[in-house]
């Protein structure tokens, strides 16, 4: 089993794009409240935001030869995502290398190791989620693999599925669902500005979220 797959089936560019469009939040409610990433890992800048299909790495805490790796061999738009044991006490990513990420036009890297040079990366304008920030350096001892499936924040991440990340969160969107996501996001998203337009018209949140028998059946009291 080779350590490298640099061959893998990507969600498709157009379905990327629409993703795009929507919040981490809306994506997460629309697939069914699935996909979530642990929120420990946090972008480094409220102001970043990343979608792209998922180019995996699987590392050891304290080693970033895996991911300097990825970084090689991945494509423009990928979004590198490492999964380093959930240490954050590393700065495993740094300046440097996000240089690298922006020369090959890399579309951002999540990790649940810790990062550095942050105020360089935030002017890099590379996109960067992480489980924490540290200064403390790496080794380049042992090697892991890259395109396999990982673990990361309570997900199982594929190469090639979609990760949208913004000041929110994280979501993950199966490769395959990308399409259907889409348009289910597009659709909640419809669906809240018509519940804005209500509350401006003077309706109330009972009345929009159809509460009433809920509350009823609930055996709600009030002393109105």
């Amino acid at each position: 089993m080779p350590h490298i797959i640099t061959k893998i089936q990507r969600a498709a560019a157009a379905d990327v794009a629409a993703l795009s469009k929507f919040g981490s939040a809306t994506i997460h409610e629309a697939q069914g409240r699935l996909g979530a990433i642990s929120s420990k890992i946090k972008p480094i800048d409220r102001a970043m935001s990343l979608c792209g299909p998922a180019f995996t790495v699987q590392s050891s805490p304290r080693d970033n030869i895996m991911l300097q790796l990825a970084i090689h061999f991945a494509k423009a738009g990928d979004v590198i995502v490492v999964s380093a044991g959930e240490f954050a006490e590393a700065g495993s990513f740094g300046g440097v290398l996000g240089s690298a990420c922006v020369a090959k036009g890399i579309a951002g890297v999540v990790t649940d190791a810790g990062v550095r040079d942050t105020a360089e990366l935030i002017a890099l304008g590379l996109p960067v989620f992480s489980l924490g920030i540290s200064i403390r350096g790496t080794v380049k001892e042992t090697l892991g693999q890259i395109n396999k499936e990982i673990v990361l924040g309570g997900e199982i991440v594929r190469p090639g599925d979609v990760i949208r990340g913004d000041a929110d969160g994280l979501v993950m969107v199966r490769r395959e669902d990308a399409a259907e996501v889409a348009v289910k996001s597009a659709a909640r998203d419809e669906a809240e500005l018509g519940y804005i337009a209500a509350y401006k018209s003077g309706r109330t949140v009972i009345d929009v979220c159809n509460l009433e028998a809920v509350l009823k059946s609930k055996g709600l009291t009030t002393d109105l």
